[in-house]
């Protein structure tokens, strides 16, 4: 005998499903391990991680420096000393996903936080985390579609950022 639902019925068990399974979705988690450069610093290329890095700015280090703790393994980005003033950059999804967030280290007088765009409107701006030597998550405080992240800190080369961690177009319905 077989037991039919009503189609209604079936999306609304369908979308529950979803829903209980969401917090196990895996997400996608770039720690700058595989980037190595002469004297254990590269630039972030182009197109790492599926994610256009070319307006980032952004340079993995592997060699112990303090403050920048890593999160995980050696690698880790950190931006160049320029003229020491703020400073952002700027990390292009190739198609729109879900940002989480990423853990940063750096010098306890700055901070830095997520600005993040939807089709080059500004959608949401994460807390500001203050840093300090040991690593801590900074979440990016917004659940829907993005395809900008940009970093901003008060100061250069005050911070690295490890385990940038986001859903892989292909997990975002």
């Amino acid at each position: 005998m077989r037991i039919s639902m009503h189609p209604i019925l079936r999306n609304i068990a369908f979308s529950a499903a979803l829903a209980l399974l969401s917090p196990f979705a895996s997400a996608a988690v770039l720690n700058f391990e595989d980037i190595v450069g002469p004297d254990d610093i590269a630039a972030v290329p182009g197109n790492y991680g599926g994610l256009d890095w070319s307006e980032s700015g952004l340079n993995v280090i592997t060699s112990e420096q303090y403050p920048f703790t890593p999160r995980s393994g050696n690698g880790r980005v950190t931006t160049d000393w320029i003229d020491g003033g703020p400073v952002s950059s700027t990390i292009r999804f190739v198609a729109p996903t879900v940002f989480n967030g990423a853990w940063f280290s750096g010098f306890g007088d700055s901070s830095v936080r997520f600005d993040l765009y939807f089709q080059g409107q500004l959608v949401a701006t994460s807390a500001e985390l203050l840093l300090a030597e040991a690593p801590a998550f900074l979440d990016a405080g917004w659940d829907s579609l993005i395809d900008t992240v940009v970093v901003s800190s008060g100061f250069q080369a005050s911070y690295a950022m490890d385990d940038f961690t986001f859903e892989s177009p292909a997990q975002v319905p």
